[in-house]
């Protein structure tokens, strides 16, 4: 993928491929953010693998639950099932889960969908699929209010209680396919071939954008994480391709061109993606012609 010379529609449009490298401006070719994060999540996942058929004991369980060299680790959701189903909520629980919570509050709240979540991977792909059949005029695209994703959030947390049973397990993706990958097939990967075939045929990224209540818990920690995406208005002619690519494209509403004028009065040159929605996939980064965006840790100056 050649960023600096191609059309945006030919970097939104992009073959899939294509999208794990670059090219620089002088030339060379470099792997992109997609590519390293998609890297990222194969390492992560054969860990679990290696470790269960290996016993090697380094990152031991799933990713709803690990052990990583012994030291406990909670998915923050899974643990909010535990309370609302027991009650009460064991020692070893509270430990693993602030210890990830501390984690993302420092490497960006919602990366987990981007950096670590195998569906994620999965959906990145389906999503490729679903543009192609929306350009060629064969589906529709639909979008919703990304808020929608907090009534699925309690839902699945009320329902726990009232069952005393972790009822979002059963339909995980994310757990379905870390099981998956450590522990072999069953018949719940149907399930997330279901959850695929959705968002290939209705709505692009439509669980992860719109029902996940993995990543709407991890939302919650991304509007106060300190990395964040930054982006420099003196760079940016607003292409508008990064809106174009980004899975959560309400987070970057921002970077239009009709709150220019509002920035320059205040003398605003650069911001923050906000939004608790961005999961620092860096698809913005991969696209930007101007290299208008970049990762920024808010609280280096303390350090």
């Amino acid at each position: 993928m050649d960023r600096y010379n191609w059309s945006v529609k030919e970097l939104v449009n992009a073959p899939l491929l294509s999208t794990l490298y670059y090219k620089t401006k002088e030339g060379k070719i470099r792997p992109s953010y997609r590519a390293v994060r998609w890297f990222v999540v194969f390492l992560i996942n054969l860990a679990f693998f290696l470790s269960y058929y290996l016993d090697i004991q380094f990152l031991e369980g799933t990713l709803s639950g690990s052990r990583l060299l012994g030291f406990h680790l909670i998915d923050p959701f899974v643990a909010l099932e535990i309370l609302a189903a027991e009650h009460h909520i064991h020692t070893n629980i509270i430990i693993g889960t602030l210890t990830i919570v501390f984690f993302y509050f420092f490497a960006g709240g919602k990366s987990f969908c981007a950096w670590v979540c195998p569906y994620g991977l999965i959906s990145e792909i389906g999503e490729r699929i679903h543009q192609i059949l929306v350009n060629r005029h064969i589906i529709k695209e639909r979008k919703f209010d990304p808020r929608v994703r907090y009534i699925f959030w309690a839902i699945f947390l009320v329902m726990a209680a009232v069952d005393g049973y972790l009822v979002f397990e059963v339909i995980n993706p994310v757990g379905i396919l870390s099981r998956f990958f450590v522990y072999g097939w069953s018949l719940a990967i149907i399930w997330v071939f279901v959850i695929l075939l959705f968002e290939i045929f209705f709505s692009r990224r439509g669980w992860c954008k719109y029902v996940c209540p993995v990543g709407t818990t991890y939302n919650f920690i991304g509007w106060t994480s300190a990395t964040k995406v930054q982006w420099d208005m003196d760079k940016c002619d607003h292409c508008m391709a990064c809106f174009a690519v980004c899975p959560e494209d309400h987070v970057l509403e921002f970077a239009k061109a009709k709150y220019d004028e509002d920035r320059k009065k205040k003398g605003i040159t650069k911001e923050f993606v906000k939004n608790g929605d961005c999961t620092l996939c860096a698809r913005c980064f991969d696209v930007c012609h101007t290299d208008a965006y970049n990762f920024e840790f808010r609280l280096k100056n303390l350090i």
